[in-house]
């Protein structure tokens, strides 16, 4: 891809509002949406060729993008392409980091494989997964993954281990690096096993029925901080008495309270991140508990005093 094209099929002053689950999030100087890995290993390379900052997103999950927005380049990744290799009883699947969790864990019940229906409604995509190590329910990325491949800036393409990943609960090597400097992950690469679809839907359904019943709907960024060894974090948050408060358009939910929702439909980046504020002051002077973010902050952000990595 040479500056001609990427300058042409780039967006300029596109809203991240409309990339994001949170529907929060100011322009991005240009933005590209590319289709396959091959496009993404293109654009990130001309980016680097000409300078340009550049910044990975998924399905803009578990990220508070400010109001303000971000410089540079925002490339939205929407390579999805997912491939089975079964052989007898067991299988492994290599997926673009664009594939959405949820929908890797749809296509891999349907084929009888388990060992990532726990994704079944986990929001945001393969690579984010990979890079935060989502999880729920007992299990994690790090639970199946084999290998990753992965493009570090000014670098060709290489596979990571899970032991050079060096994952750790809801973390991993790449995500010590910020947003804007940190390696992409191209693809990920999992061993799962056979089993009687019936048994995979049925563990799908009992996951999708408890989020359902405790998670709220609607607008969020997913959950907002890590859980403290020990304890969790919404229980923290709801014993300070904040369940339920409103900044703005921006809400505590009522239903979990480690959950802060777009609640007006219009909250801006500063609403939420008064709440984060407000919520990590009150858990801190109540309880000594200093929590951690598990969603991170992109774009132009004043310097906070928040522990956003471990």
């Amino acid at each position: 891809m040479d500056v001609n094209e990427l300058q042409a099929r780039a967006r300029r002053n596109e809203p991240l509002s409309k990339h994001t689950t949170a529907r929060i999030g100011g322009p991005a100087d240009l933005l590209i949406e590319v289709r396959t890995t091959d496009e993404l290993i293109a654009v990130a390379q001309r980016a680097d060729a000409m300078g340009l900052p550049y910044l990975v997103l998924g399905g803009g999950a578990n990220v508070l993008v400010s109001d303000a927005g971000v410089r540079g380049l925002v490339i939205v990744n929407r390579a999805r392409e997912i491939r089975f290799d079964v052989r007898g009883v067991k299988a492994r699947v290599e997926v673009d980091s664009g594939v959405m969790l949820a929908t890797l864990a749809r296509d891999c019940i349907e084929r009888g494989l388990a060992g990532l229906e726990w994704a079944i409604n986990v929001p945001g995509t393969v690579g984010g997964g990979v890079v935060g190590n989502a999880g729920a329910y007992g299990a994690d990325i790090a639970s199946n993954l084999n290998l990753a491949r992965i493009m570090r800036r000014g670098y060709a393409p290489e596979y990571w281990t899970p032991r050079q990943l060096q994952f750790g609960y809801r973390t991993s090597a790449l995500k010590r690096y910020a947003p804007a400097d940190r390696p992409i992950v191209l693809s990920a690469t999992f061993d799962l096993k056979m089993d009687y679809r019936a048994n995979l839907e049925r563990r799908a359904n009992e996951y999708i029925a408890r989020r359902k019943a405790t998670q709220p709907p609607g607008a969020s960024i997913g959950s907002m901080f890590k859980n403290p060894e020990g304890d969790y974090a919404g229980r923290l948050i709801e014993a300070c008495g904040l369940k339920g408060k409103r900044i703005g358009g921006a809400m505590i939910s009522d239903k979990h309270a480690n959950f802060f929702v777009n609640v007006s439909g219009n909250a801006a980046a500063s609403d939420v991140k008064a709440l984060i504020d407000l919520a990590h002051a009150e858990v801190l002077k109540r309880f000594g508990v200093d929590l951690a973010l598990e969603i991170e902050l992109v774009g132009e952000w004043v310097s906070s005093e928040l522990r956003i990595e471990d």
